[in-house]
């Protein structure tokens, strides 16, 4: 069993920066383990933002956070980072992140409970 914990969120004026971590706990590694976030705003469907691979030779993002948003991996540490960087009012929302086999919209085994982001205008 593998659990994940995100924390980092908090609130953030416009153009502002957050990095949010998602630790991993348990016997398993978060190393055998894509790893990806996601967002959901009240009112609205759940995002995928970003994920990274296992060899962390690939990583994926939506068009909405490319060239802010910044997926990295810890592996002393069991941890998986997003950077976030100039912030929007937009990118209000609860922030989780999951582990699966594939970077892929749905269909992964693990989830965090979520950290909230506020980006104050």
């Amino acid at each position: 069993q593998l659990q994940l914990v995100e924390s980092g969120g908090g609130l953030v004026q416009s153009g502002g920066s957050l990095r949010l971590s998602c630790l991993g706990s348990g016997p398993i590694t978060l190393d055998l383990y894509v790893i990806a976030w996601f967002r959901q705003a009240p009112g609205k469907g759940r995002e995928r933002l970003s994920c990274i691979t296992r060899s962390d030779g690939d990583t994926y993002y939506a068009d909405s956070v490319k060239g802010r948003f910044t997926v990295s991996r810890d592996r002393a540490k069991n941890t998986v980072y997003l950077q976030m960087n100039n912030l929007k009012p937009e990118d209000t929302a609860e922030y989780y992140c999951a582990a699966g086999l594939v970077c892929r919209e749905a269909g992964y085994d693990y989830w965090g409970k979520g950290t909230q982001v506020t980006v104050s205008s």
